[in-house]
């Protein structure tokens, strides 16, 4: 291990020992140095490769190049630097939503050697404050527009003594006093330069520890083997950079092959459908709830510039997949991603796409269905997930590594079945798997089967108790405009439906028709909120 750039080694205390972390297999076949520096490597080197003039971020009034990015992403290093006492190794928070700002913070935060930590824009106060605390942040860069926030959270913590508010003419002002270079730090490839908060939809956020060659490990798999990206796809999408989903979706990927990124600060489907026509996007990362909306309102704008789409966050249910190729010819390439690994690691793409399945390894990644014991089971046989390669869980100071880490596999938390060719079926999140006098009900299974259903729009199933059977399915439906009216008729028609095309053991006993689900800002269903309201 090259030695630490870092003056502030918070990050390098924090780390989990390393016999707790995964086992890092084949990163001798991605040949990185020692020394790298993420941020160097995808922007520095295209602008010294001759790609400066090719445009790389287009977003409402804006068009920047490579070389534009560079010069913005130097001056903020100069920032942060010379005028915030940035020392290498130290954490950044960044506080904005999807724009040429955020991104040009992130390469400036990367190239000096600083940690970035970003956030969703919507995080209130509190909420920020926790990982202020506990990611030890003494620097923050934020949209102007989120001021107050920042605040209240400055205010919760003393320990944030430096904020930067870009998008002012203040900010401005000090990036002007800067010159457009800066030599990137000669950082580690084992330093960490990211720290990824999960999206918590299970207790407290937990800090996910990233180092530079992480970076662009993803880049290199994923992106290469799956969705074979090229120099001129136009990416765009919905997930928020401060998620790893979106980051590499919308940044990374496209960066490391020299395309570009859409970049729009509000995405709901129908803005993104209309998006991906105005830009002539011809890459869409959403989750399957984006698919389904935009399939409402694909009739009213042109979406024949898209060749690939690929979902994550949540199961892709097959009526999705199948309704979107329907309409547009193109078949979504499903993924499963952990922030704990970074980005996506089991896929499929074009024919070897299987709609329903999540798909097989990405090259560079291994998976396995194990027992409670850890050991692999036999295919056909339903148990944990697990998965290890190049990238990995390393929790900040966290007792929740021993858990997620289990003989030098990564344990996702999802239930997963592998059929005889190795392909991997999504059965549930390890506690949505419902049990109910004796037998084993995958919610999302059921979800899917409702999904089919004409007048469901939306719906999360989870176990109910019963005194009976322990538990029963139950399902939380949002009906579509139109649909009859939500009383016992629909119930029963809608528990018949699903009796006619799955065991007839799983059919939701109890609906409820509600508005709306519990969501994360991501899009991910909050199924523990449905479940603690039983």
């Amino acid at each position: 291990m090259s030695y630490t750039a870092h003056v502030d080694t918070f990050a390098r205390d924090n780390l989990p020992p390393r016999e707790l972390w995964p086992d890092l297999i084949n990163l001798d076949q991605l040949g990185y140095a020692e020394r790298l520096n993420c941020a160097a490597e995808l922007l520095d080197r295209a602008v010294a490769e001759g790609d400066g003039d090719r445009v790389v971020i287009r977003a409402p009034g804006i068009t920047w190049t490579y070389r534009d990015l560079a010069s913005h992403a130097n001056r903020i290093a100069h920032v942060l630097t010379r005028d915030m006492g940035l020392r290498t190794g130290e954490r950044v928070l960044l506080h904005a939503p999807n724009n040429p700002m955020l991104v040009a913070s992130w390469f400036g935060i990367v190239k000096a050697g600083g940690i970035v930590v970003a956030t969703m824009p919507l995080l209130r106060a509190r909420e920020l404050a926790v990982i202020i605390d506990k990611a030890r942040i003494r620097h923050a860069l934020y949209d102007h527009r989120l001021e107050a926030e920042i605040a209240e959270a400055r205010r919760r913590v003393p320990g944030l003594e430096q904020a930067a508010a870009y998008g002012n003419d203040d900010f401005a002002a000090r990036l002007a006093r800067h010159p457009a270079e800066f030599i990137a730090v000669d950082t580690a490839a084992e330093d960490v330069c990211l720290i990824a908060f999960t999206s918590g939809t299970t207790g407290a956020p937990k800090g996910t520890m990233h180092f530079h060659r992480d970076v662009l490990a993803i880049c290199d798999l994923f992106p290469r083997h799956v969705l074979r990206s090229r120099r001129d796809d136009v990416f765009i999408g919905s997930p928020p950079l401060a998620f790893t989903f979106g980051l590499g979706g919308l940044v990374l990927f496209p960066m490391r092959v020299r395309a570009s990124t859409v970049l729009l600060e509000k995405t709901p489907p129908p803005e993104l459908a209309k998006a991906i026509y105005e830009y002539g996007a011809t890459i869409s990362f959403t989750s399957p709830t984006g698919y389904r909306f935009m399939l409402e309102h694909s009739k009213n704008f042109n979406l024949s510039s898209l060749r690939q789409c690929v979902s994550a966050g949540e199961t892709l249910p097959k009526a999705t997949s199948d309704a979107w190729f329907a309409q547009t010819g193109i078949r979504i390439i499903d993924g499963i991603g952990a922030t704990e690994i970074l980005h996506i690691f089991i896929s499929a793409g074009g024919a070897d796409i299987r709609p329903g399945s999540t798909g097989k390894p990405v090259p560079g990644y291994e998976a396995r269905v194990i027992d409670a014991a850890g050991q692999p089971l036999p295919p056909g046989t339903v148990g944990r997930l697990a998965v290890r390669g190049p990238t990995g869980c390393r929790y900040l100071a966290d007792d929740r590594q021993k858990k997620y880490v289990l003989h030098g596999w990564n344990i996702t938390g999802d239930t997963y079945l592998m059929d005889a060719d190795g392909y991997f079926w999504f059965q549930a999140r390890n506690d949505d798997m419902i049990i109910s006098s004796g037998y084993n009900i995958s919610g999302p299974e059921v979800e899917a089967t409702l999904l089919e259903h004409p007048a469901v729009k939306e719906c999360a199933v989870v176990a109910a108790p019963d005194a009976m059977r322990g538990s029963i399915v139950k399902a939380f439906v949002v009906l579509r405009d139109g649909a009859p009216a939500p009383e016992p008729a629909l119930t029963h028609e809608l528990q018949d439906f699903v009796k006619a095309q799955i065991a007839p053991y799983k059919y939701p006993r109890a609906i409820e028709f509600v508005a709306t689900l519990p969501k994360t800002e991501t899009g991910k269903i909050q199924r523990f909120k449905l479940r603690e309201s039983q």
